[in-house]
C-alpha cells in the first residue's frame, strides 16, 4: 500500500464462528478511537439476538467500544433471533436480507467515516441471501480483508481454506491474525504461527494472548496489548498514519 495513500477501513473475518473476532474488530476500534480517529463500526447482520429491537451482542460491543453515534439500524441493520446463518435466520423469520440496500448502507459508512470496521458473520462462506455469500459483501463493499483465526488444533487447515478461497475469489487480504494464543500453548498451538507463515503467502499481522474476563474488559485488554505486540508495525500499516 502506497505510503501517500490512507486507508479506508477493514472487513474482518473469522475462519469460522467463535474465533474471536468481534473481541478483536472492538478493541482495534477502542485503540482507534484512543488515537483521535473517527472511527465508524458495523456488524451488517448478526443471528441469536435475544431481543431483535436492540442490538445484537457483537453489534453492542462493536458500538461500545467505538462511541459510536451512528443509528443502530446503521450499524447493525440486520438482526435475527434465530441462531443459524443469516439466510436461513431470514427465511424462517420471514425478514428478507435486501442485499443491495445493504451493501449501500455500508458504503455509505465508509464514506462517512475516517477509518471503519466492518466484522462480518461466520466465516467468508456463510450464505446472506438468494445466494450471496459473506464473501460477496466483502468484494461489494470493497474494503480490504484482515483474516482471524485461533490458535487452536485445527487452525491450519481453517486458516489456509479461508485464504486459499479469498485469493481464488480475487479478495484483497492485507493477512491475517492468530488469536487466543494460551499462555502455556500445546505443541500444535505453538508451531502453528511458524507453520501457517511457512504455507501461506499472506503476512502473519500478530499473534494475539488469550485473555479473560467479561466481554468489555477483553476488548480493553487486547485494545492496550496491541500496540505492545513485536508485530505491531506490520498491522500498523494497514490503519490511519495517525496511530
Amino acid at each position: 500500500m502506497p505510503a501517500t495513500v490512507e486507508p479506508r477501513g477493514l472487513f474482518i473475518t473469522g475462519t469460522g464462528t467463535g474465533v474471536g473476532k468481534t473481541i478483536l474488530t472492538a478493541a482495534l476500534a477502542m485503540h482507534l478511537r484512543k488515537c483521535g480517529i473517527d472511527v465508524g463500526v458495523m456488524k451488517p447482520l448478526e443471528t441469536g439476538v435475544a431481543d431483535v429491537s436492540t442490538a445484537g451482542e457483537d453489534g453492542e460491543l462493536l458500538r461500545w467500544a467505538a462511541e459510536t453515534t451512528d443509528p443502530l439500524e446503521t450499524t447493525c441493520p440486520y438482526r435475527f433471533e434465530t441462531a443459524a446463518a443469516p439466510a436461513t435466520a431470514s427465511r424462517l423469520e420471514r425478514d428478507p436480507v435486501q442485499y443491495t440496500d445493504l451493501t449501500l448502507t455500508a458504503r455509505t459508512l465508509v464514506e462517512q467515516h475516517q477509518f471503519t470496521l466492518i466484522e462480518g458473520a461466520g466465516g467468508l462462506m456463510v450464505p446472506i441471501a438468494g445466494g450471496f455469500l459473506v464473501s460477496d459483501l466483502v468484494k461489494d463493499i470493497g474494503l480490504p480483508m484482515l483474516v482471524v483465526a485461533n490458535a487452536q488444533l485445527g487452525t491450519i487447515n481453517h486458516s489456509l481454506l479461508t485464504l486459499l478461497a479469498a485469493r481464488y475469489l480475487e479478495l484483497e487480504v492485507v493477512g491475517y491474525i492468530l488469536n487466543r494464543m494460551p499462555v502455556v500453548p500445546s505443541a500444535a498451538e505453538k508451531a502453528a504461527p511458524h507453520d501457517l507463515a511457512s504455507l501461506t503467502r499472506e503476512e502473519l499481522l500478530a499473534v494475539i494472548p488469550e485473555v479473560a474476563g467479561t466481554p468489555r474488559k477483553m476488548i480493553e485488554q487486547v485494545s492496550l496489548l496491541l500496540p505492545t505486540l513485536p508485530s505491531w508495525p506490520l498491522l500498523k500499516r494497514y490503519l490511519p498514519s495517525a496511530v
